[in-house]
Parts: C-alpha cells; sequence; structure tokens
C-alpha cells in the first residue's frame, strides 16, 4: 500500500470493542474521500467482522462513519486502475500470499476478466456482503452519504439508524445500471420503490427510506451517535450471547429461503455481461468518464437531471 500513497487497511478500518458492554465499534476513517475504503480495506472489513462472529466478547457491532458521511462507496479509481494490473487483482482475490505458487490471472478480452471479480464480490470474504454471516447484531449509523458499497453494508445491517439529512442509493445506477445486492435492496425497499431508485438513478432521502421500512429510525443528526448507542445498550443487555447465535442463524435461514445469496450470484452473472451493453445517446459511460476525469464525468452527469434528483449534495443545492 505504502507506494500508492493511500493509506493502510488498519488506518481506513478502525476496530475497538469494550468487552464489558460486549460492544465492538467499526469506523470507516477516510473522510477526506468520503470514506471510501480500497480494496484492501474491504478484506481487512470482512476480516473483522469473522473475527467479531468467534469472539466472546463481542454481542453487538457498531459501524459508522469519521466525518460528515457514512461513505458514498468503494475507491473507484484505486478498481478501475487495477484492470490492468493483475497483481492488484490477484492480492483482491487474496491469491498474493506466499505459498499459493503461480497464479495467472484471465486475461483482457476475455469474459473470466471482468467475471472472475463479479464472481468474487458475492464470497462473504471479499468485504462486500460479511455482515450475512456475521453472528452478532450488526447497527449501521447512515448520515450524509450512503452510496455504493456503504450502501451495501446498511442493507445487510440487522439495525440502521440514520440522520435525517442522510441520502441513499447506488450510483452505479448511473453510470453501469447494476449493483451486486440489488436482490436484497428489493426485497428490504420494496419492488415498486426499488424500481424507481433504478430505472431514475436518484438517490432517495432518509424519510423515503424509513417509509420503504429500510431504516428502522431518523433522528437529527446532533442526535444520531446517541441513539444508535441507545440501541446498542439495549441489544447488548438484551440476551446471552449464544441466544444471539441462534438468532441470527434463524434470520439467515429465513434469508437463504428469500435467495439472498442467489441473488448475489444472478447480479454477479448480469455485471459480467455489462460490457456487451450499447450506448443509446449522452448517457453517462463509466469507461469514457475514467478517461475524461471521473469527478468532472459525474458532476456534468449529475447536472442534467432535476435537482432533486442528483447524488452530489452541492448540486442539489443549485436551482433548487
Amino acid at each position: 500500500m505504502a507506494d500508492t500513497g493511500r493509506p493502510t487497511p488498519e488506518e481506513i478500518i478502525l476496530y475497538a470493542k469494550d468487552p464489558t458492554t460486549k460492544i465492538a465499534t467499526i469506523t470507516f476513517n477516510r473522510p477526506e474521500y468520503l470514506n471510501a475504503p480500497t480494496s484492501a480495506a474491504r478484506l481487512r472489513y470482512a476480516d473483522l467482522l469473522r473475527a467479531a462472529t468467534v469472539d466472546d466478547d463481542v454481542k453487538v457491532v457498531v459501524i459508522r462513519g469519521v466525518g460528515d458521511d457514512f461513505g458514498s462507496g468503494a475507491d473507484l479509481p484505486e478498481f478501475m486502475a487495477g484492470r490492468e494490473d493483475p497483481r492488484a487483482r490477484l492480492a483482491e482475490l487474496r491469491l498474493e500470499d506466499d505459498g499459493i505458487g503461480d497464479v495467472t490471472y484471465p486475461p483482457a478480452g476475455s469474459l473470466r476478466h471482468g467475471a472472475t471479480m463479479s464472481a468474487w464480490f458475492t464470497n462473504v470474504a471479499s468485504g462486500n456482503r460479511p455482515l450475512q454471516e456475521l453472528k452478532k447484531i450488526s447497527i449501521v449509523e447512515a448520515k450524509g452519504y450512503c452510496y455504493g458499497w456503504h450502501f451495501y453494508q446498511a442493507a445487510d445491517a440487522d439495525l440502521v439508524i440514520a440522520s435525517d439529512d442522510a441520502l441513499f442509493g447506488h450510483p452505479s445506477f448511473r453510470y453501469y445500471g447494476w449493483g451486486p445486492r440489488m436482490w436484497t435492496w428489493m426485497q428490504t425497499m420494496g419492488l415498486r420503490k426499488f424500481q424507481e431508485m433504478v430505472f431514475t438513478g436518484r438517490p432517495f432521502t432518509a424519510e423515503e427510506m424509513f417509509q420503504c421500512n429500510f431504516l428502522n429510525k431518523v433522528v437529527p443528526r446532533d442526535q444520531l451517535e446517541a441513539e444508535v448507542d441507545k440501541y446498542a445498550l439495549a441489544c447488548a443487555k438484551n440476551r446471552p450471547v449464544d441466544t444471539v447465535f441462534m438468532q441470527k442463524m434463524f434470520f439467515e435461514i429465513v434469508k437463504q429461503h428469500q435467495g439472498e445469496y442467489m441473488g448475489s450470484l444472478l447480479a454477479a452473472v448480469f455485471e459480467s455481461m455489462g460490457s456487451g451493453t450499447r450506448p443509446d445517446g449522452d448517457e453517462m459511460r463509466l469507461d469514457e468518464a475514467l478517461d475524461a476525469g471521473l469527478s468532472d464525468a459525474v458532476n456534468d452527469n449529475d447536472s442534467k437531471f432535476p435537482p432533486d434528483f442528483r447524488l452530489s449534495k452541492k448540486n442539489r443545492e443549485k436551482d433548487a
């Protein structure tokens, strides 16, 4: 990581636990980049949740972000830059460790070049859906932007408490059309409202998400942390860790009966075919946006939509 100029996974994903209360806290700590995790940070996140499942000193895991936002998604420039670097892809696949031997990543132009990563993202070890196998209670503290990868975490958490200024959605609906957790989002939000999010690409407010049963509670920003702490303490004092483990097993069986993991696999198949789509006109293309400068391209595209449909908080204020 040092030669990239990016912070280490340990700097991006902070972890602390209190054995007395049995509450652990994962904090996304990269506010200058809207808490975007690198690929290595996502792997650390998955490992921390796997450890929390085993740890007898943990009953509740609170997940929050430093600064004004929960987070706006993964480090997309890093991910896209890795398209031409097999070493980066192998590292994300956990195949760089000593002793594995020489591994050749599928070449550009093959289906497996992109599909390998799409399939990997369905695995909890990749850091995209690790909350699905967490056998402790998870609570997400959502504020500001809750987009992309961070939206995955909110959808997969057991409880979500949000500030009244939070925005929810996935920028990929604007520049690609798919998201790995779409099956779960549709089941959580309901078909009609989720279709609106997908087809328009617009973010939903905290109040809208509360009405969709996506959120447990919405509070003013200055009350958010205290409200989350109240919920965490109540969960921690309610039943023993063994009971929580059994409760989580029950809910996991229900979610798998509803097809949670199958939904991820299907989304991965569709994402793998995304490069074959033909543009109609002036809609944003991810590859072209990266060549032109991702930030400028996203803002230019955002300005084409009505103010309350825009993803950027600053752009939403313009012409409103």
